[in-house]
């Protein structure tokens, strides 16, 4: 990365070919249908400059939530019948989220689709935040808007495998803690496939 524009050296690597993920990326012994049908979603991953330098802004989830509480996300949500494409979708949910309005980013580019457990395809989109602006978390689904340094989840040595039972079975996923945020799952997924993009080992 440029230490002058450390984001616009993401946006040059996000052109790289590469595979798409999924939450049974560490499990292998899964077997999904073929006939499957996935729902497509979009999730804003919002890259700023900050203190330090530049940053990805997160969202803690709402504990309140029947899917995912309390879980680190980034916004995003499910393509409605009235979002154009996912991209869209992801700039409406970020809006509608953490007050982050769509005139304020600069779309860079994508990452590799991301197959959840819940049956989402999602799209991660790219992003910078063009202006400053102060994050208005949307209280029933968002408990806390926050920010983490770009290098610390570009760093591939920081990514841990963990474990643990869901319906059953024994799950592997990735985890990239920082400070007190606990980001595992699709989050941590998507936050690799970027630094197996754009990062370094």
């Amino acid at each position: 990365m440029t230490a002058a524009d450390p984001i616009a050296a993401v946006a040059g690597a996000l052109g790289r070919a590469h595979d798409a993920t999924s939450d049974f990326d560490l499990n292998p012994e899964t077997v999904l249908s073929p006939g499957r049908r996935l729902r497509p979603a979009g999730v804003l991953v919002p890259l700023m400059m900050g203190a330090g330098g530049a940053r990805v802004v997160l969202t803690h989830r709402s504990s309140a939530l029947k899917h995912h509480p309390g879980q680190i996300a980034f916004p995003g949500g499910k393509q409605d019948e009235g979002d154009a494409d996912v991209t869209a979708a992801a700039l409406r949910e970020a809006h509608e989220e953490i007050g982050l309005q769509p005139g304020n980013v600069e779309v860079l580019g994508y990452l590799p689709t991301h197959e959840t457990v819940t049956g989402f395809l999602v799209t991660p989109v790219v992003a910078r935040i063009l202006s400053p602006y102060t994050p208005v978390p949307e209280e029933a689904e968002v408990a806390e808007v926050f920010d983490v340094p770009l290098d610390h989840v570009l760093q591939q040595a920081r990514y841990r495998i963990e474990a643990r039972y869901w319906r059953g079975t024994m799950r592997r996923y990735y985890t990239v803690p920082f400070g007190p945020y606990y980001i595992w799952g699709a989050t941590a997924r998507m936050l690799r496939a970027l630094a197996d993009v754009a990062g370094s080992p």
